[in-house]
């Protein structure tokens, strides 16, 4: 189903949609709480709604032919374990490159580490975890996992579609490195079960373990959490341990997800 998307359509759909509404809104000079919430209903909502509604139409198909709960409960186990490496790569790789950066640049440092407050809006709380936790996980596993990791194999190879759309889905991401290692399991776990509901699974799983870090315990894990420059060389040794500990981890799983995957490339209609 996904060969057949134009994945440059999807690009551009998103960038001009993203583009007229940030200038409505500021036409219109709305609160940045308003703002917020009508670009994310935008880029998650209308414009991926008319997308992938327009396709699923044309082709007559229905979203349950590429999500399907068969298999699901075997699966748990792993995603939870995929999720755990994940997690802690991001977290320990953001230390390194703290730590890297420190010596030569303390206040981009600071930057880095600068807490933004977060509005206590009630409502805006909930839309925000909701967003962070099911709606983005959604959208970008179509987005990255479907439309353009299915495109980019049928131009290249099976690693020259999963490295570009991960590339591209890391870009996007603040956490680039761990985002584009997060994307190369999500698709390889995509390729190898032909149903896209376990990397969603994946990202939920990841996302809501995030949003409950951000808003309910934003100290956690306390060992190897970094707060300011200080940290970067006093927490300096756990996380040491804890990146090299999950870098071997991760390759361990990407080499076990593509192991026996067709890695040849699959043409795909234009």
């Amino acid at each position: 189903m996904f060969e057949q998307m134009k994945a440059r359509y999807l690009i551009l759909f998103s960038v001009l949609g993203m583009i007229l509404t940030i200038v409505v809104l500021l036409v219109m000079d709305v609160s940045d709480t308003t703002f917020d919430v009508v670009s994310q209903l935008v880029l998650y909502v209308l414009v991926p709604g008319i997308y992938f509604g327009y396709y699923f139409r044309k082709h007559n198909a229905s979203v349950w032919s590429v999500l399907s709960f068969g298999g699901i409960q075997k699966w748990l186990p792993a995603l939870f374990g995929l999720v755990a490496v994940s997690i802690a790569f991001s977290l320990s790789m953001f230390w390194f490159q703290l730590f890297v950066l420190a010596p030569v640049a303390p206040w981009l440092v600071d930057f880095m580490l600068e807490t933004f407050p977060i509005p206590d809006t009630p409502w805006y709380i909930v839309f925000t975890i909701f967003t962070i936790a099911i709606l983005a996980p959604v959208v970008e596993e179509f987005m990255f996992r479907g439309v353009l990791l299915k495109r980019m194999i049928g131009k290249t190879s099976m690693w020259g579609g999963i490295l570009i759309s991960s590339l591209l889905f890391g870009i996007l991401h603040l956490d680039i490195i761990g985002a584009f290692l997060f994307g190369v399991v999500a698709s390889l776990l995509y390729l190898r079960t032909n149903n896209l509901l376990l990397p969603i699974l994946l990202h939920i799983i990841n996302n809501s373990l995030a949003a409950a870090a951000m808003f309910l315990a934003p100290t956690w894990p306390e060992s190897i959490a970094i707060f300011n420059l200080a940290d970067v060389y006093t927490k300096a040794t756990p996380n040491a341990a804890v990146l090299g500990i999950s870098s071997v981890l991760l390759i361990a799983a990407i080499i076990w997800l593509a192991r026996g995957l067709d890695t040849r490339k699959k043409s795909i209609p234009e």
